[in-house]
């Protein structure tokens, strides 16, 4: 996963201005108690950091891998 991706995800499940937050200020004791930025700029696979986002804050496993670009099939 790239970081570009893990923004993407990011705001798909929390929206810009409160993903943003949650990135800045939620200390994860999966990453040694960093922020997910903190991480991200430490060297962190993005891909771990958000499955750490996720973990804290709850999101279900279905939600994980983002929203599903394709349209919904009519008919």
């Amino acid at each position: 996963m790239r970081v570009s991706e893990f923004w993407t995800l990011v705001t798909d499940e929390f929206g810009d201005a409160y993903g943003r937050s949650l990135v800045a200020d939620q200390h994860l004791m999966a990453l040694d108690d960093r922020t997910a930025g903190q991480a991200l700029e430490a060297g962190v696979e993005p891909k771990a950091v958000w499955l750490a986002l996720c973990d804290a804050m709850d999101v279900p496993a279905a939600r994980r891998l983002g929203k599903d670009p394709r349209p919904p099939k009519r008919g």
